[in-house]
């Protein structure tokens, strides 16, 4: 990839370093999570009510959720930042597509997806930029077409940076995530919060959307 920002570059290479490790910790974690399944079923089946057409789960890492939507019966596609992320999800999912490429330049032209998942992707996204990553999803999102963002809730407290094991993330209210989301043109279908479970450290957000017609 030529042409990325600093922090582009930063974090494709903290996920390129620790991609081995993370597709084998991560490739099975939905079988323990039924409340996630939960909103990846009721996202598909969103998306297949209002007519079939191409998804993408954007920030896709080594694809089991990519590979989890195909199962739900989605035309489903990933998109990652970590050319090795990608490397191990067309090993593991050759059926599949996956490109490398940054969530807020798509290749991709206006409104062609009917549905767009970002499963704790944008929670790397320095909070001054997230407007403009709801304003691609709004762009290449047809009309009426589905948004799901899964993401660490903050749990009363601002946006703020913590931790991450991989690179630099942030905690969200919920609110204020919904809120930045209908700003770019997106209506809440609807919301689960999901407490952490005893090896978890953080509350999970996660929030359907539809792009406005």
């Amino acid at each position: 990839m030529t042409g990325l920002s600093s922090y582009h570059r930063a974090t494709a290479d903290a996920y390129d370093a620790v991609a081995v490790l993370y597709a084998e910790l991560f490739r099975d974690a939905l079988d323990a999570l039924p409340l996630d399944r939960a909103v990846l079923a009721a996202f598909a089946e969103t998306v297949r009510a209002a007519g079939s057409g191409p998804v993408a789960e954007l920030g896709c890492g080594p694809g089991s959720v990519t590979a989890h939507l195909r199962d739900l019966g989605l035309d489903v596609f990933g998109v990652d930042l970590s050319p090795v992320m990608i490397d191990l999800a067309r090993e593991a999912y050759p059926d599949l597509r996956f490109e490398v490429g940054p969530m807020e330049a798509l290749d991709l032209a206006d409104g062609r997806l009917h549905g767009i998942v970002s499963w704790y992707s944008v929670i790397h996204v320095p909070p001054r930029d997230v407007p403009s990553y709801f304003d691609e999803f709004r762009r290449v999102l047809a009309p009426g077409g589905t948004l799901l963002l899964a993401f660490f809730e903050s749990e009363g407290e601002p946006t703020t940076a913590f931790d991450h094991k991989v690179a630099t993330a942030y905690r969200w209210p919920i609110d204020d995530l919904a809120g930045l989301a209908g700003a770019a043109g997106f209506t809440e279908i609807g919301r689960m919060l999901r407490e952490p479970l005893e090896e978890e450290r953080f509350r999970r957000g996660h929030l359907l959307m539809r792009s406005e017609k």
